[in-house]
């Protein structure tokens, strides 16, 4: 696997988590389990890095990811921890995880076949 195909199935891994974790989840129950919101902030941070070290020629490529949307959202987590918007990260987990998935699936190389 190239390197930009790594970074990809990582992104792809997470965004899973994040769907994952929040699952028949309301906005009742997420904004009151403080372990559910941090789990939910650290895949999507994981995934805005990863978007990061995503080759700009593979970015170019592939317009339809907002990669730059994906890599300000893990900067404001990381840097700006003590104002994240909980409601907004409860948005784009509703919203944008999903259709982030779709994506990122046909962009990812299946398993390598073990030969018999």
């Amino acid at each position: 696997m190239r390197p930009d195909e790594h970074l990809l199935l990582d992104m792809l891994i997470y965004a899973r988590k994040a769907r994952d974790f929040n699952s028949g989840v309301s906005w009742e129950q997420f904004s009151k389990d403080e372990l559910r919101q941090f789990a939910t902030q650290r895949v999507l941070q994981i995934i805005g890095e990863a978007a990061w070290k995503v080759s700009e020629g593979y970015k170019t490529a592939h317009p339809a990811i907002p990669w730059t949307q994906i890599s300000a959202l893990r900067h404001r987590l990381v840097h700006d921890y003590a104002q994240i918007d909980l409601p907004r990260v409860w948005e784009i987990v509703q919203k944008h995880v999903s259709p982030l998935i779709v994506a990122l699936e046909p962009l990812v190389p299946p398993p390598p076949t073990a030969s018999p």
